[in-house]
């Protein structure tokens, strides 16, 4: 305890320090933060569901019939009709046989890991993996093995190692900080080639993409008898909070009885389920939040293409603009939120060692305007 003091002066003085921003308004195109209203480009809320008034109405009226708290675990008296409900329907639109709802994605992510693994088993994972997979990795005590980032010759390398055991590959569909998407295609090739279990985590690619936002699967044109563990988050695009984990009836009987994350924390309020399902019904009423969402994408590219911006390879709405130090990385945040622009600056060891950049997040309502207004100060600060 004595060095802790120490260890965050050293934080400080490296750039890595964080500091919490307080919000004043909802979640929107534009933002209220730390007082002073600015142009949000640092938000998940890609479809600008989070304060719909559909949702929000849903919200209430679910918090009249069930109040507020579940008070309880679902296998005790937490489950209600509305979470029953909607884990029907999240079933149904994404093509499988179950869902099973859990209070965030870390959640999901280790209940799986540590439902289906042991120490004799494997878990194989892309290099720039969500922090949660290499934590549920690690709370399974599985042998972890990670292959170099969407190389799938390596992935190959890395089953033909596991002698023993089950062998779980984990991948981010959408990866959440270069924006990039994984080829399901290729892993579903050696998971076969390999008696592999695939397991897509879609928190940044469900709602987004596919037909009506049906997910990464669907994008990319794959039976989901492929991929026979799906995850997804409903606080991004679904504008909500929780998550959930489909697959077939024996993998969803499988975590209800055994992912301690579940079985053993109170479930989500009956009122984030109803405000979840009313979402559920604008992703497949309103497809023009994706078409304005991918319009935003290709204006953004466009224009930081004409100013010779440092973009990744990305076609989604996380869109990185590489500075490299962490330092010069925070100076530009700090410079643009006092422009009225709000991005965060992504630093170690969230990424890797100098490769600090800042992550641009697109909305499908920000307009030609506002995406202009962002490029030209970025451009402005970085020549």
């Amino acid at each position: 305890m004595k060095n802790l003091q120490q260890a965050l002066q050293q934080r400080k003085a490296d750039a890595l320090y964080r500091s919490r921003k307080i919000l004043s308004s909802p979640q929107g195109r534009e933002i209220i933060i730390n007082g002073q209203r600015v142009l949000n480009f640092c938000s998940n809320d890609y479809l600008g569901l989070a304060n719909h008034p559909n949702v929000k109405q849903a919200f209430i009226q679910a918090t009249e019939q069930y109040g507020v708290g579940s008070g309880a675990a679902h296998l005790v008296n937490g489950h209600t009709q509305a979470h029953h409900a909607l884990e029907e329907e999240l079933a149904d639109f994404c093509g499988y046989p179950r869902a099973l709802l859990f209070s965030t994605g870390y959640m999901a992510n280790l209940g799986v890991a540590q439902s289906l693994c042991t120490k004799h088993d494997n878990i194989i994972e892309d290099r720039l993996n969500h922090a949660s997979l290499l934590d549920a990795a690690n709370i399974s005590q599985a042998k972890l093995r990670r292959y170099l980032h969407k190389d799938y010759a390596s992935l190959d390398a890395k089953l033909e190692r596991c002698n023993t055991g089950e062998k779980l590959v984990c991948s981010d569909s959408v990866f959440s900080m270069d924006g990039d998407e994984a080829n399901i295609g290729a892993m579903i090739k050696q998971c076969k080639k390999h008696d592999a279990i695939l397991m897509l985590d879609d928190a940044h690619g469900f709602g987004v993409l596919g037909d009506e936002g049906r997910g990464s699967v669907n994008h990319q044109k794959i039976s989901t008898a492929n991929v026979p563990v799906y995850m997804a988050t409903l606080g991004k695009a679904l504008g909500t909070a929780g998550a959930f984990v489909a697959g077939s009836d024996a993998l969803i009987e499988t975590l209800i009885q055994s992912a301690r994350c579940y079985v053993y924390t109170t479930a989500m309020p009956a009122a984030i389920a109803e405000a979840t399902r009313a979402s559920l019904q604008l992703l497949q009423t309103q497809g023009w939040r994706q078409q304005a969402l991918t319009e935003n994408i290709n204006t953004f590219k466009n224009l930081a293409s004409q100013r010779q911006l440092n973009l990744l390879q990305s076609d989604t709405a996380i869109q990185p603009v590489m500075i490299g130090d962490s330092k010069r990385a925070v100076d530009v945040g700090v410079e643009l939120f006092e422009k009225g622009l709000h991005v965060a600056a992504i630093r170690p060891p969230t990424v890797a060692k100098n490769t600090a950049r800042l992550r641009v997040t697109l909305r499908a309502d920000h307009t030609a305007q506002d995406i202009e207004q962002l490029v030209d100060g970025v451009y402005q600060l970085l020549k």
